[in-house]
């Protein structure tokens, strides 16, 4: 279904239904208002809050190094990324459904408290990728009070940490993947110099040596693999 027949849909649920909030956590039409507000947000929340922003990041670089800009194409690159980013962030999306979404959905709880007992999980998950020099910048910046539990650290400071955090860890591990292909763009144009090819684009050397060299040390499997570990 189209974005405009979904919307058309929920107007015509929540016309047909009426609006009875009901004490254990809102009646249908609610649910689904705020389910499709969460959805408008997804992109926002896949950035800030997910590993999507460390991966993506890494995998540019990787694709630039190689020396090929345009391969794999961008849609590879973000479903791998994608399918990356839920495979990391499922034991905090399964505790985050145990604690409340579930009790939230069975009318045990209301929004207010499901959307405090989502945070502790998703609080959890960003401190523990956070690095403390940035976690005390946004303190610092802030003027607030530096709290003595981990659970006390708001959102609106974890989550911009979380995100400089990131991109920090995100630039030295493309820098190490950047370094070793530079070294071969290098070697190809002092060897071509030294025979005289000055002619020869060293790129034309270069390129299939550096993928050649990626493939044999099963590149992908390795990226990926530290990829995955960095969020241990």
């Amino acid at each position: 279904m189209s974005l405009p027949g979904l919307a058309l849909f929920a107007a015509t649920a929540a016309d047909a239904a009426p609006l009875t909030l009901s004490v254990g956590g809102g009646s249908a039409a609610v649910k689904l208002f705020l389910l499709l507000t969460a959805l408008s947000f997804a992109t926002a929340l896949l950035v800030s809050i997910t590993s999507f922003t460390r991966i993506i990041v890494v995998l540019s670089f990787a694709r630039q190094a190689l020396g090929t800009p345009q391969l794999p194409p961008n849609q590879v690159i973000l479903a791998l990324a994608l399918a990356m980013s839920f495979f990391v962030m499922a034991p905090t999306a399964s505790e985050v459904n145990k604690v409340a979404l579930t009790p939230y959905f069975d009318e045990q709880i209301t929004a207010t408290q499901a959307i405090d007992a989502a945070s502790g999980p998703v609080r959890e998950f960003l401190l523990r990728q956070t690095r403390p020099d940035d976690l005390r910048l946004f303190y610092e910046a802030s003027s607030l009070p530096r709290p003595n539990r981990a659970d006390a650290v708001p959102l609106t400071v974890a989550i911009p940490a979380f995100m400089v955090s990131e991109l920090t860890t995100a630039f030295r591990m493309g820098l190490s993947i950047f370094i070793p292909m530079l070294v071969i763009d290098l070697l190809v144009s002092t060897v071509l110099m030294a025979l005289g090819m000055m002619m020869v684009p060293p790129n034309l050397i270069s390129l299939p040596l550096k993928v050649g060299i990626f493939l044999l040390a099963d590149g992908w499997h390795l990226l990926v693999g530290s990829l995955i570990r960095s969020f241990a």
